[in-house]
């Protein structure tokens, strides 16, 4: 397993966010972790780079990273795109792609790819990232994650905010990113489309999980489709 994660537990003062959970995900695999809002899921992501305490374990390609610095990962291939984009507003569209490069000190002709996958950007590589559409900035927080190369790439509710037709375009990307060989670990409030475009989910709530399997298992799952798909039960 690329990432194995064990008994991880979170709290905010007296309050237990993550309640001894258990996920995995394999090498070249697209996994989905969905669930209501507070369940824990951004908490989850955010243990798992590191960006919060836990106590647990966190294996990254063989090794314990539960106590690694932030800054360590991205070295190593664990790259996070956070809730909210996370972008540099005040810095050019090249500026922030440039950012991205910095864990492998070097551009390695990263822009010319990122360029390449998101077309917009390239015609906006001189405007202030603060400038750009909620789109656009979801574009730019992606393609700024992939400068990095990175082997695993945590996606913390990349729908967020848009406007259908750019939910699509989004989620095109997200699905082309797959199709390269990047490993994924998507949190996504669009439980359709995440399962949808998945090989396997988990099912949050309350800080555990509750539900695990296939992602066309869970999309099919009574329970699922009543709670997150809108749809009454079976």
């Amino acid at each position: 397993m690329l990432l194995e994660v064990k008994n991880l537990e979170v709290h905010y003062g007296g309050i237990r966010a993550v309640k001894g959970i258990d996920l995995e995900v394999a090498e070249g695999e697209l996994v989905c972790l969905i669930g209501a809002n507070g369940a824990g899921k951004t908490t989850t992501l955010k243990a798992i780079s590191r960006l919060i305490p836990s106590s647990g374990t966190i294996a990254y390609a063989g090794s314990d990273v539960s106590r690694a610095r932030v800054h360590e990962l991205p070295r190593q291939g664990l790259v996070m795109v956070p809730e909210g984009r996370g972008i540099f507003p005040q810095l050019t569209v090249e500026e922030n792609l440039m950012m991205g490069a910095y864990a492998r000190g070097r551009d390695g002709g990263g822009t010319e790819k990122q360029y390449a996958t998101f077309p917009r950007l390239k015609e906006r590589r001189l405007q202030v990232a603060g400038t750009l559409s909620g789109g656009e900035q979801q574009m730019l927080a992606i393609a700024r994650a992939l400068m990095s190369e990175p082997k695993l790439l945590l996606l913390d509710e990349p729908s967020m905010g848009l406007a259908p037709m750019m939910v699509v375009r989004i989620f095109d990307v997200v699905r082309d990113i797959a199709r390269r060989g990047v490993t994924i670990l998507l949190v996504e409030q669009n439980a359709l489309l995440a399962l949808g475009l998945a090989h396997r989910g988990y099912v949050m709530e309350s800080g555990e999980i509750t539900l695990a399997g296939p992602a066309k298992e869970l999309l099919n799952n009574p329970r699922v489709r009543e709670a997150y798909l809108g749809e009454g039960a079976a």
